[in-house]
């Protein structure tokens, strides 16, 4: 589908060709504080076998039954992977034609995508205004961004993701769109200072301008995260009147990690 109707969503494509980096718990995070915003929210799993967003959110509305109390809950669709070969071009129109119905009727459109590249990671790039990276302080992570020479310090080429990201930026120009917002952000970052995460951190920030990203601190490795996403509850919501539950310094270091996160997409 090349022709888009008169577009009104922004697409954010959270997406590493990696998995375990924190994607989900990212995705939900954002959801939630666009739609405390305000903000008309769709998100949309990609990565159906394995569910994480999916689950999060049924937990949340599972909750909210339970409890009795209405939450921001986003609009969800969910796709697993066809793995019938001779049903993929099908299944892949399927999705594309499932975002291309959404354009016009959300404010911004989320999409969790898979750890590994197939046709619906592939698809949900196409359509992509921002791409939000999410990365640990781990060498590893790095290396799909690019594959450096530790002993030398130098960047010997470009890692698998980034090239990807390289070709997703051609061909969304080719089709009119002049500029990804890419953003690679530090996620499950370890609290406690250590070489290793300055060592990944001062490498991405000279990434950065060689690659065209942009660079946040993001999220650190908090237990609450894991811990709320039981009752499909993000740090956003504990202040609610309904819930009132008590912020630990945590708490609330967490809830301003994920409102400057929602203020760095915008790159005025």
């Amino acid at each position: 589908m090349t022709d888009e109707p008169n577009k009104k969503a922004h697409i954010i494509v959270v997406s590493n060709e990696k998995g375990g980096t924190g994607k989900s718990t990212l995705s939900m995070h954002l959801a939630v504080k666009l739609l405390q915003e305000g903000f008309k929210i769709a998100t949309i799993d990609l990565d159906g076998r394995q569910g994480s967003l999916t689950k999060y959110i049924e937990n949340r509305k599972n909750f909210c039954e339970k409890k009795e109390i209405e939450l921001p809950i986003p609009t969800h669709y969910s796709f697993a992977p066809e793995t019938n070969t001779y049903l993929i071009p099908a299944a892949r129109e399927k999705v594309a034609h499932q975002i291309y119905e959404l354009l016009p009727q959300f404010d911004a459109i989320i999409i969790d995508t898979p750890g590994t590249k197939n046709y619906l990671f592939e698809e949900a790039h196409k359509y992509a205004d921002t791409v939000i990276t999410p990365i640990s302080d781990s060498l590893i992570d790095l290396n799909v961004i690019a594959d450096i020479d530790y002993t030398t310090g130098k960047v010997k080429m470009p890692g698998h993701y980034a090239e990807y990201i390289w070709d997703t930026k051609k061909y969304l120009a080719s089709q009119g769109k002049a500029y990804l917002n890419w953003i690679i952000s530090g996620n499950k970052i370890s609290a406690s200072r250590s070489k290793n995460k300055a060592l990944v951190f001062n490498y991405l920030e000279k990434l950065s301008k060689l690659y065209g990203f942009r660079l946040i601190d993001g999220m650190k490795d908090r237990v609450i995260y894991r811990e709320l996403f039981l009752e499909g509850l993000t740090v956003l919501d504990m202040q609610h009147p309904n819930l009132k539950l008590r912020m630990s310094m945590s708490h609330l270091a967490a809830k301003l990690e994920i409102n400057n996160l929602a203020a760095f997409i915008s790159p005025e």
